[in-house]
């Protein structure tokens, strides 16, 4: 197999304020930014972590944010040391809770929200390593 790099680009309303919020939640860092002559921004990088992100703004014709579809199908997930202040820092910065932080049988400590762009990102937390045995034990115990 040849190798490659995924680097996910997110389709949001207004990427400048999408920028800021993954700034303030997250602490990343603004590595480019690209406008159009009419100011919408068509290429934007930042990086969380390790990761790269591409951001362009929705266009109503190829790209679509997820207010064109009444939400995002997409489920983005970020490894943390400590989910509860990752969520309250993006709680604080705009975001909606999905599915509220918690312990989960599977040995994470995770919840879902969903930022004021629409995108829906999974805050995870490793607890304990377990074994697919034990996972499936904990998961028929209920």
């Amino acid at each position: 197999m040849t190798s490659f790099d995924l680097h996910p680009r997110l389709v949001v309303d207004d990427a400048a304020a999408a920028i800021d919020f993954y700034v303030t939640a997250f602490g990343a860092t603004e590595r480019m930014r690209f406008a159009a002559p009419d100011g919408k921004i068509v290429q934007a990088e930042v990086q969380i972590g390790t990761a790269v992100i591409a951001l362009t703004e929705h266009d109503g014709d190829c790209n679509l944010s997820p207010s064109h579809f009444g939400g995002s199908p997409l489920l983005l997930t970020i490894t943390v040391d400590d989910a509860d202040a990752v969520g309250d820092a993006m709680l604080r910065a705009g975001a909606t809770v999905v599915i509220p932080i918690d312990d989960r049988f599977y040995g994470r400590r995770e919840g879902r929200l969903q930022d004021p762009a629409g995108h829906l990102w999974i805050v995870s937390q490793h607890l304990e390593d377990l074994t697919d045995d034990e996972i499936a034990q904990r998961m028929t115990a209920g």
